[in-house]
């Protein structure tokens, strides 16, 4: 099985499992992914994902080998990505975890992800420069509105190997931690997140996402309208939990 799912109460963890390939991604491993992530999104229970490349290796993009025999990934236009998920827009947060290499395709899955957590020794990088294969799973879309694009382009130009270290300093991982720690560390943090009210907390991710693509005054708007329609359901909730003391100091504890 080259996709695994495993849950531990509101995280739903989503394993790569291709060791043989270092976690490359065929076509029935794309549609897996994909499957995982609408059955996440669908599940009531779940509320924030991960994804995790098992045997040392986030994912090394695409599986060449099958490509060369001509079993190519899904190019179509529409649906989705030839990757699997790459495409989707969750109503819920999804948070990598990454060891050893995410890079190529795999680089584009992580970066499809919310937050990225990586091993100190982890490389990421447009590495399939290298071979002639294109991004074509979002990565020169969501690379430069994520570190700017004149690093984006250093990347993409150059397709050379990133460190853990400098992809935190440039903003394209969120956290660094120790070697073989990295889904401990992502589950831990997709927990934190999953411990927040939801409704009020997806408002503001949808916001955020929303905004990079509408005017001033239109991003203003559908902030409002988001965010108004949470503050009967948890807003009024929550500042009475607050007045009761669970605030003693404001809203600094």
């Amino acid at each position: 099985m080259s996709v695994r799912v495993e849950k531990n109460g509101p995280v739903t963890t989503v394993i790569l499992h291709r060791p043989e390939v270092r976690n490359a991604v065929d076509a029935g491993t794309a549609q897996a992914l994909a499957d995982a992530f609408r059955a996440f999104d669908a599940d009531p229970d779940a509320r924030v994902g991960v994804l995790y490349g098992d045997a040392g290796t986030f994912c090394a993009g695409a599986d060449l080998k099958a490509v060369s025999e001509g079993r190519l990934l899904r190019l179509e236009p529409d649906g989705d990505g030839p990757m699997g998920p790459s495409r989707m827009r969750l109503s819920k947060p999804v948070v990598a975890a990454l060891d050893g290499h995410a890079v190529a395709g795999g680089l584009e899955l992580a970066l499809w992800c919310d937050l990225r957590v990586a091993e100190e020794d982890a490389v990421l990088g447009v590495f399939c420069r290298r071979w002639g294969v294109p991004l074509i799973d979002g990565g020169t879309v969501r690379l430069p509105r994520l570190i700017g694009l004149s690093r984006a382009l250093d990347l993409i130009l150059t397709g050379r190997a990133v460190s853990a270290a400098e992809a935190l300093g440039m903003g394209l991982v969120n956290r660094v931690v120790p070697k073989g720690e990295a889904r401990a560390a992502a589950e831990s943090l997709a927990a934190q997140i999953a411990a927040f009210p939801q409704a009020c907390m997806n408002a503001d991710r949808a916001s955020a996402y929303a905004q990079a693509d509408l005017a001033f005054e239109d991003a203003m708007r559908q902030e409002f309208q988001g965010g108004v329609k949470v503050l009967q359901t948890e807003s009024i909730p929550g500042a009475t939990r607050f007045a009761k003391g669970a605030g003693r100091h404001g809203q600094f504890d």
